[in-house]
């Protein structure tokens, strides 16, 4: 599936960065919007969806850029000064916003994400980048969960890594069963999170905003 979306994404000159060699142009992409604007019943020459294929392929070239982009880079500058600490780094409430690969619809939700450092640790900011890089793909929320603490534990190889992701589906809420306002709580946990839940319980603590 990765592969049939990047390829709705870049211009036939740019190296494609998935294994599919058959990257249409921009100009078929939009051609393709255009298929699904009559698809729908609509008239894409009337004035107001002139410009809609245009748009529609510039903004999925935003939304879906997560595939040009290596998460592992993202985390490989860490930093030993630390002054010893070896505690809970938690970084929360990382608001994200991806696309269900069932539907191509939104899923709308934030992340929670903590790590045990063992002599180093990442800057906070490139844990939310490591989340939206992954959130600008089409996923599942099971998924996504776990490339998240796959990539942090393989990148700064840290004692543990924890990760709960709380989001809406709009293909639940926007179609099917239409149930506005239902949420999906996932967690991943690796190494001493794993192996001792009173590091499960300190995490979920933190998260709920409870203290430590």
């Amino acid at each position: 599936m990765d592969a049939i979306v990047s390829t709705f994404l870049e211009d036939a000159e740019k190296e494609p960065l998935t294994s599919n060699p058959k990257r249409p142009t921009r100009e078929e992409a939009e051609a393709a919007v255009r298929t699904l604007l009559l698809w729908a019943g609509e008239n894409p020459d009337r004035e107001g969806l002139v410009e809609t294929p245009q748009r529609v392929v510039s903004a999925y070239r935003e939304m879906f850029s997560g595939y040009d982009m290596d998460p592992h880079e993202v985390l490989g500058r860490t930093f030993e000064e630390v002054a010893g600490y070896d505690d809970i780094v938690l970084v929360k409430d990382i608001g994200f916003h991806s696309h269900c690969e069932h539907h191509m619809v939104p899923i709308i939700g934030k992340a929670h994400v903590a790590y045990l450092p063992d002599g180093k640790v990442v800057g906070l900011s490139k844990i939310a980048r490591v989340v939206d890089i992954f959130a600008q793909r089409l996923q599942t929320q099971e998924s996504i969960t776990a490339q998240i603490a796959a990539t942090i534990d393989e990148a700064v190889a840290p004692r543990g890594v924890a990760v709960l992701i709380e989001a809406e589906h709009m293909c639940m809420a926007m179609r099917g069963i239409r149930k506005q306002g239902s949420t999906t709580l996932t967690t991943r946990f690796t190494g001493a999170f794993l192996d001792n839940p009173q590091e499960q319980v300190r995490f979920m603590t933190m998260v709920r905003g409870l203290g430590a």
